[in-house]
């Protein structure tokens, strides 16, 4: 009897228990929630004078203000520059195999499809462009096809102007500066509205600057971007042939152009005990060089180059490779180009970097200002190469190019654009900033975001937070109450047996 009087009760119990959680289930508004974002991916190519890096970036599949935040994953370096294997069939393309591969591996299977391949020539196509237009077309038309074999989504290769590598290199700095957005202590992210950074790059075959500024007077060197909510304007200029390795064939022609010689010139940019020998053809291939071949010229001609050291010299045939005469502008640079004063603070970084560490280690000079700038190329000048080769032996091969490297750097910042004791000192030199490589690349993939689509994250159906602690607060009480009606029927029913 006991145990049927128990069950009548329990299995009621029960069964109202069940139906109000049911329709609890039913009634409570659920909200739609998304699924963990996942990561989005894009490569690009920086296809530059002297070598290709691949960078492959990511960022999460739900973006900022249209623009994606990106993160560098890896990257991957070739050592020689797609606009060198002109007149190599498949050399250019062949070059970019091992990279890909690298890309291949580390992306997600599932990604491959999904991710765009940007491939950005620079300074040294558009060399080769003006030198031989077919060869230029040719190696594009090579790379573009083997990219087309991986399992990506190619979205072409193109040959950037001066302006578009200035812009996108100045994105870079800003945006791993935190200029742009950051990341804040409340979870979420925000804009620090912090004032820009110029950026000062230094390439093979050119080199940039770029600022944010409300006065261009020229609209060539005027840009307009709209990045993460906010408008800016900012000027830049890129120099073609002002590079690291053009200028110094420049000056290399120039010396052999100024010198009487039937046999060995005298370069005062090179250390005193050391020597090379050229032909004539690898010194004036260049467009950079092409008008300056001696007269009659003969290409096979070898040359050899004896070095002085003389850093008054050196300076002095450095400083005719800029022009400083004219200037149709309120104010230039040099070469009758027009740039406003410089203001805010600057990043350098590529070939300015590498200078910059090099007067460091074989100086000991942090070079913060023009005048120790101007010290440290000095002594740098009038190093022997065995000197330099004792401080930095791993350098061997760049060794003697350096002391001209500095000279160059000190006119084209100081009397170029125009730094002085004020400014100077808000340049830094960075080869990297947190883990990111500074240089276009990033800011290209940055541009590009905006043009590929948010992907749609997957959602589920969620109770809200507050829904599932009512919920769970309803059921204790129901079966505590459950509970406590059990035992008062168990404790009568053994009252009544005289249990």
């Amino acid at each position: 009897m006991g145990n049927q009087l128990r069950f009548r009760v329990i299995v009621p119990v029960g069964l109202l228990l069940l139906a109000i959680f049911c329709i609890l289930l039913l009634t409570i508004n659920t909200e739609d929630l998304e699924g963990p974002a996942q990561n989005m991916y894009g490569i690009v190519l920086d296809a530059g004078s002297s070598h290709t890096a691949m960078y492959i970036y990511k960022w999460p599949a739900d973006k900022q203000n249209g623009t994606g935040i990106v993160s560098q994953d890896s990257e991957c370096h070739v050592n020689k520059g797609i606009s060198s294997y002109a007149g190599q069939r498949g050399g250019a393309a062949g070059s970019l195999e091992e990279c890909m591969n690298e890309a291949v591996k580390s992306i997600p299977k599932n990604r491959h499809r999904s991710t765009p391949v940007y491939l950005g020539a620079t300074a040294g196509m558009r060399l080769l462009t003006l030198k031989n237009a077919t060869e230029s077309d040719e190696i594009l038309r090579e790379v573009e096809e083997k990219l087309r074999t991986y399992p990506f989504d190619f979205k072409g290769a193109s040959i950037l102007t001066g302006q578009m590598e200035g812009a996108y290199g100045w994105i870079t700095v800003n945006y791993l500066s935190e200029n742009f957005i950051k990341y804040g202590f409340v979870g979420h992210w925000l804009s620090p509205n912090k004032p820009t950074v110029g950026a000062l790059d230094f390439g093979g075959a050119s080199t940039q600057i770029t600022f944010q500024t409300a006065d261009v007077e020229n609209i060539d060197n005027k840009v307009s971007l709209q990045l993460y909510g906010r408008s800016y304007q900012i000027y830049t200029h890129s120099f073609l042939c002002y590079g690291k390795d053009q200028m110094l064939r420049k000056l290399l022609a120039q010396v052999v152009k100024n010198q009487d010689s039937d046999g060995v010139f005298i370069h005062p940019c090179y250390p005193k005990d050391y020597n090379v020998s050229k032909t004539l053809d690898k010194l004036f291939d260049s467009p950079c060089t092409s008008t300056g071949k001696p007269v009659p010229f003969n290409s096979s001609r070898r040359v050899h180059i004896q070095g002085s050291g003389n850093h008054q010299q050196c300076l002095g045939n450095i400083s005719q490779i800029f022009s400083f005469e004219s200037c149709s502008y309120p104010k230039c640079s040099f070469n009758n180009v027009y740039q406003p004063k410089v203001t805010g603070s600057f990043m350098a970084f590529s070939a300015f970097y590498y200078a910059f560490m090099f007067l460091k280690q074989t100086t000991g000079i942090f070079v913060n200002s023009p005048m120790l700038l101007e010290k440290a190329a000095d002594r740098v000048c009038n190093m022997t190469f065995s000197e330099m080769l004792d401080k930095v032996p791993e350098q061997k091969i760049r060794l003697h190019d350096y002391c001209a490297t500095s000279l160059f750097m000190q006119v084209l910042i100081l009397k170029g654009y125009g730094f002085d004791e004020l400014t100077f000192p808000g340049i830094s030199f960075q080869k990297k900033a947190g883990d990111a490589s500074v240089g276009w690349a990033l800011g290209y993939m940055l541009s590009q975001s905006n043009l590929i689509p948010s992907e749609s994250l997957p959602l589920r159906k969620a109770l809200r937070p507050g829904a599932w602690t009512a919920l769970i607060f309803l059921l204790t009480s129901l079966l505590v109450i459950a509970l406590a009606f059990l035992l008062y029927f168990t404790c009568k029913n053994n009252k009544s047996t005289g249990l």
